[in-house]
């Protein structure tokens, strides 16, 4: 054997921890793509109780395992193991969800963990006497506060309160009904000690809830007062630069015009007149506004356009991983909020279908690379080739601005009967490319 085979080559490190954090970070990156976008701060409430009540819930089903065990010594296993399973099985499964995906799905199972606790209880009844018969209180009626907190989570308030009340009564209840000694006065004592605990917490869920929400509208306010205020600052600027520029070379061009006589036009007055021109061409995308918006201003500046409009148009936002990039110019999203809000208008005009409510709605999908903005109703619909040259609304008031704004386009589909669908796309530098990555 040679001396160069009988030396063992280097074993390579395992790398199964690394793999695990890769599979961990692209199974997380899945699920939270379908929910892409700022998370709201009443979601987040939901999320974070969600883990809290998973791993609370968890860690209870663990200690109690042994008094389970020994409560249920004359029970078949094979019932033991499918109430254990029924009731505590989705605990861990609201802990992983919490951490990995979004508010919808943990509420559903924070929902499903409601009722497989109360299934639970339910699942006892058969072998009561058996389990009655250990000392110490039955343990699936000592856990009652998980499976009320899950039930917060998931539901509206007065669902959740139904569910307490139910949950705590169904210990004394039992009792009444399989011993006779039971009286009365201990139900209600054995109720009232469940619910006045389960209660105490159901509230503190549910405001923490109530209070996620109401930072959301919040901010939902302010970021539509902010778009405001920028739209009005940037609407002054403009007039004022047009006033600016009414004065010194349109009054100007007109004086001098008017002194030249009926003779003709000087060469001087024409060169003036033809700068002057070119001076309110200008004015429409003027770069001297270096003003930018970065995402949620343009998406708070176009909502309030179009709830400036009308406030019963349903507004949604996509966003893209990336759309903190953005930095959209004043000059740019002006023009774009003025075609949505005149497509808005047209349909208010003219989309009327008697005997039902029309249903208008404007979807914004936010990127780096731009702004894609779909308004959408299922109104009369109308046939392009029959609008009269003279109605400028589509061709002047929403294509026209499109095609005049760098970077911009606009389409316009309808048919009668069909509804409208206006699709208006703005791209920084001309590229949209990024902008329908949601």
């Amino acid at each position: 054997m040679s001396a160069t085979s009988s030396v063992e080559a280097p074993r390579r490190p395992a790398l199964w921890p690394q793999r695990l954090r890769d599979l961990w970070s692209v199974s997380v990156s899945l699920v939270r793509s379908r929910n892409a976008g700022p998370e709201l701060g009443a979601d987040r409430v939901v999320r974070r109780f969600g883990l809290v009540i998973g791993l609370v819930g968890t860690i209870a089903a663990v200690l109690e395992l042994p008094e389970i065990i020994v409560q249920h010594r004359s029970v078949p296993l094979i019932w033991t193991m499918i109430t254990y399973t029924v009731a505590f099985g989705m605990l861990p499964v609201l802990a992983v969800v919490s951490l990995i995906a979004g508010a919808r799905l943990v509420r559903a199972v924070a929902g499903a963990a409601a009722l497989g606790y109360l299934a639970g209880m339910a699942l006892v009844m058969p072998y009561y006497y058996e389990i009655a018969e250990a000392p110490g209180l039955i343990w699936a009626h000592r856990l009652v506060m998980i499976g009320v907190l899950a039930a917060a989570v998931a539901w509206r308030p007065w669902a959740a309160v139904v569910y307490l009340v139910v949950t705590a009564a169904t210990p004394g209840v039992a009792l009444y009904v399989m011993f006779d000694d039971t009286t009365v006065l201990s139900v209600v004592e054995n109720f009232t000690r469940n619910a006045g605990l389960c209660l105490l917490f159901l509230w503190c869920v549910v405001h923490a809830r109530a209070a996620g929400a109401r930072v959301d509208r919040e901010s939902l306010i302010a970021g539509d007062r902010a778009a405001a205020v920028a739209g009005t600052a940037a609407r002054e600027r403009e007039r004022a630069r047009f006033a600016v520029l009414i004065h010194d070379a349109v009054l100007s061009t007109l004086l001098d015009a008017s002194r030249s006589g009926s003779g003709g036009t000087s060469v001087v007055v024409r060169e003036q007149a033809r700068r002057t021109l070119d001076q309110l061409d200008a004015t429409r995308f003027s770069g001297a506004d270096t003003g930018l918006l970065d995402a949620s201003s343009a998406v708070g500046f176009l909502r309030a356009a179009v709830h400036e409009v009308n406030v019963g148009v349903e507004f949604t936002v996509h966003r893209g991983g990336n759309e903190n990039e953005l930095r959209m110019p004043l000059s740019a999203a002006g023009p774009l909020a003025g075609a949505l809000a005149e497509a808005v208008r047209n349909s208010l005009r003219h989309a009327g279908v008697p005997g039902r409510r029309v249903r208008r709605e404007v979807t914004a999908t936010v990127g780096a690379g731009g702004l894609l903005v779909v308004f959408q109703d299922d109104g009369a619909g109308f046939d392009r080739s029959s609008v009269p040259a003279d109605r400028l609304g589509i061709s002047a008031s929403i294509l026209g601005r499109m095609r005049q704004l760098p970077g911009g386009a606009g389409f316009v589909e309808s048919a009668p009967g069909q509804g409208t669908l206006v699709t208006l796309m703005w791209g920084n530098a001309g590229s949209v490319d990024d902008v329908g990555e949601t």
